[in-house]
């Protein structure tokens, strides 16, 4: 029984192992990246930039159809437009970057649904929206693989600014490094990881593997190596529970997969560590650091 709830989806069919792939290359990387938006309290920014994908890649579609790399590069231009836009915004006028990436994303998702509406049907819009990992084909799995492994040569080599810009951004400035360029970089790996997702999940849930793993690692861990290190297991967790919930129950795998990382955080709230509820409620409040 358990080779055949388990085991025998992934061992059959070959979509199944092809999303099983694009699931562990997604928590690879997508943890390390969740990671760092977390540090710097850029999560509701991390859900923008995923919604800023849906114009470009809805151009995509309506210029090439349902086109990968189309509407790969769509997205990318469109993830790093929306980005650098609002930082220039947020650098010259009184408002805070937050805002206007706000309001990016509400303009972004807009523009995006009244794309695709104009070439395509209710169904090109739903797999847009919350993609189709049982669908990923050979081309997918190269570009989310490709793409995953580009984000973690990139954040290796900009690692350690990017911690030290994380905690002390003056440090980098007195020793005359510009701490934005960095920034920037780290938004283009992000963008880059949620073209990825998305080809999966959609724009709706990419955020979802990415940055629900990463919030439950954090009631169990205070560095960011450990973090990443716990993260990044339980969002390939995630994902083949996910699957397999979805192959013999007959529901949609991306709302499946990030309702499962959901629960993990749930469980790391309650019973984590460090900073849960359980810890909280096991020590006296003046023996709370």
């Amino acid at each position: 029984m358990i080779y055949e709830y388990l085991l025998q989806p992934f061992a059959d069919f070959g979509f199944m192992r092809r999303a099983l792939v694009a699931c562990l290359a997604l928590s690879v990387s997508g943890s390390a990246i969740g990671v760092f938006l977390i540090l710097r309290r850029m999560s509701l920014m991390g859900d923008a930039l995923a919604h800023a994908l849906l114009p470009g890649a809805a151009l995509g579609f309506l210029l090439g159809g349902l086109s990968l790399p189309a509407m790969s590069l769509g997205g990318f231009v469109a993830g790093m437009a929306t980005a650098l836009v609002s930082g220039v915004v947020a650098r010259f006028t009184a408002m805070r970057e937050d805002a206007s990436f706000a309001a990016a994303y509400l303009t972004a998702l807009a523009a995006g649904v009244l794309i695709v509406s104009l070439k395509g049907s209710a169904v090109d819009l739903m797999n847009i929206l919350f993609g189709a990992i049982l669908g990923v084909d050979d081309t997918a799995l190269m570009l989310v693989v490709g793409s995953a492994t580009i984000t973690l040569a990139g954040l290796a080599a900009i690692y350690r600014p990017l911690v030290v810009e994380c905690f002390n951004p003056g440090f980098l400035a007195a020793l005359g490094i510009r701490g934005a360029l960095y920034h920037y970089l780290f938004l283009a790996l992000a963008v880059l990881n949620m073209v990825a997702a998305f080809q999966a999940l959609g724009t709706l849930m990419a955020l979802g593997l990415v940055l629900l793993p990463a919030v439950a690692a954090s009631f169990w861990a205070r560095e960011v190596w450990s973090m990443t290190l716990i993260a990044a297991p339980m969002a390939f967790f995630s994902g083949a529970i996910g699957l397999l919930l979805s192959f013999h129950a007959g529901l949609p795998s991306g709302p499946v997969i990030v309702l499962i990382a959901s629960l993990c955080f749930l469980v790391s709230l309650l019973g984590g560590s460090r900073a849960s509820v359980r810890a909280r409620l096991s020590h006296p409040v003046h023996l709370r650091g």
